[in-house]
């Protein structure tokens, strides 16, 4: 059994935004579980949809009235503030008796490392209730709301503690992954922009925050597609047993001659006698 919900990193530049958020998780229609928020200790309520296996193993086997330590994949929303995408629980306690409880995969790089794996996995927990105080085996070292994010660092002004980190995703066979990105709080050197970094983060309220900062390398700007000066543009044509044409002239005659005046045919003509009667 896995020992962390937050499964290690298997490349070096892998792309990824997971973390673990405990709450009571309360649906906005009793009747649909998929949408609701999780309220938290602190007295936050944080947007969130269920995705995946989870949603079976809450419908089966958990006490919703409890809180819960989830795993979750953290988006930024346009008008501020956290919503999350709920795959997984951490509850080893209640799950002992499950196959390995794995915490749902990070997103992954674009072509990536980021995308999107599975959640955690489901298996017969202990009877309701058991699970209203988290106990030391379901302890994690980084402590509740705890996030880990890696991607490039694309804007950052450190004397308002503002940045944003673009994280990129697996390509799915159904559909093309758009990257995403995370507003995020924390003071970080604008020296490190456009760089690949590892951060360790904490929520406070609706925000993520900045405990950790690794820079791994620096991002390599993509190529603009097309345009007038692209590579290639005027090269040499081939004839088809692959030998090069000798470049066309702009001042072509239809003499065969290139370049230069075209030849005046000559004034003087020959005179035709006459006979004379």
């Amino acid at each position: 059994m896995r020992d962390h919900p937050i499964p290690p990193v298997t490349e070096p530049l892998q792309y990824r935004a997971i973390g673990v958020v405990r709450g009571l998780y309360v649906p906005a229609d009793p009747e649909q579980l998929t949408r609701g928020a999780i309220h938290t200790a602190d007295g936050q309520e944080l947007e969130a949809v269920v995705l995946g296996r989870l949603l079976t193993l809450m419908r089966r086997h958990l006490d919703l009235s409890q809180p819960h330590l989830w795993v979750v994949y953290p988006r930024s929303r346009e008008e501020g503030g956290l919503h999350l995408q709920m795959v997984g629980i951490w509850e080893p306690s209640t799950l002992a008796a499950a196959p390995e409880p794995a915490a749902a995969a990070e997103p992954a790089a674009e072509g990536e490392p980021a995308a999107e794996g599975e959640p955690a996995a489901e298996g017969e927990p202990a009877a309701p209730g058991e699970a209203a105080e988290p106990t030391a085996a379901d302890a994690l070292p980084e402590g509740d709301d705890y996030f880990s994010v890696r991607g490039e660092l694309v804007f950052t002004k450190p004397e308002t503690g503002d940045l944003v980190v673009k994280v990129r995703q697996l390509p799915r066979a159904d559909q093309r992954p758009a990257p995403f990105k995370l507003q995020l709080r924390g003071e970080v050197p604008l020296a490190h922009l456009r760089h690949f970094v590892s951060l360790d983060l904490r929520r406070q309220g609706q925000n993520l925050t900045v405990e950790g900062l690794e820079v791994l390398a620096p991002v390599a700007k993509r190529g603009s597609r097309g345009g007038k000066d692209r590579p290639g543009k005027n090269r040499p044509s081939k004839d088809r047993g692959g030998q090069e044409r000798a470049p066309r002239s702009d001042s072509r005659s239809g003499d065969g001659h290139q370049g230069g005046e075209r030849p005046q045919p000559s004034a003087a003509r020959s005179a035709v006698a006459r006979p004379r009667r």
